[in-house]
């Protein structure tokens, strides 16, 4: 009998990775964009609410949040005018991850991706940083459960697709609802502190406590290395 690979004795069958803010540097990009509008329809957003309302949050559920914040819904035709500003600022500037593309073609272990991002603008942001050829089907969104992040149900989901089990599950999140979904879906989490929002000022609840943190992708390589997931040589 073959021995098993260094991974599965660790106990990682599994890699499942958020896409804003771990393999696309997108959060500061959106909430530009969004708090700028939202001051212009006078809902006026600090970074601070942003982060607590909107990062990693669908919209929809986002958008109950600014209700209750400011007592009164954004208008109807809101998210569809956001979403035609954030897409076309996506197409003009959105950047994969610095160092992603060799984080992905290492690792030896089946991935996938799971997102609050709907379709749309997820298959927007693998087109315009490159990443598509890497995530075809393998590609999981909060409109294929009932209930999103914090909820586990979308980090459940993929697993399910994926063929794992959670516990030999490692999720790659870089907000506090997406390690509140891993952590509550059974999984392993690591924080990725990568992006250019952790940068400026984003942190953790000190509660939460996920297994390891990741300053960028060349740590995340080195992390995965040590524990054998992946076949690239460690960075120097």
């Amino acid at each position: 009998m073959h021995p098993l690979p260094y991974s599965r004795r660790m106990g990682i069958d599994l890699v499942i990775f958020d896409c804003d803010g771990v393999l696309v540097d997108s959060e500061m990009l959106s909430a530009g964009v969004l708090m700028g509008m939202m001051a212009d329809e006078g809902f006026p957003l600090s970074e601070e609410a942003f982060r607590s309302d909107f990062l990693g949050r669908s919209f929809a559920a986002a958008t109950l949040r600014a209700k209750e914040r400011f007592g009164r819904p954004l208008p109807d035709d809101f998210e569809s005018r956001y979403r035609d500003r954030l897409f076309a600022a996506l197409e003009a500037e959105l950047r994969p991850m610095p160092g992603v593309s060799e984080v992905l073609e290492g690792l030896q272990v089946p991935f996938c991706l799971a997102t609050s991002s709907s379709p749309r603008r997820l298959a927007l942001s693998l087109r315009a940083t490159g990443l598509t050829r890497f995530f075809e089907a393998r590609c999981f969104t909060a409109s294929e459960v009932q209930r999103g992040k914090p909820a586990p149900d979308l980090f459940l989901h993929a697993a399910t697709k994926m063929g794992a089990a959670p516990a030999r599950c490692l999720v790659i999140e870089d907000s506090e609802l997406g390690v509140r979904a891993g952590l509550a879906a059974g999984m392993q989490v690591w924080h990725f502190a990568g992006g250019c929002h952790v940068r400026a000022g984003y942190r953790l609840p000190p509660e939460l406590a996920p297994r390891r943190a990741v300053s960028d992708m060349a740590a995340l390589e080195a992390a995965f290395g040590e524990l054998g997931l992946s076949s690239l040589p460690l960075s120097p």
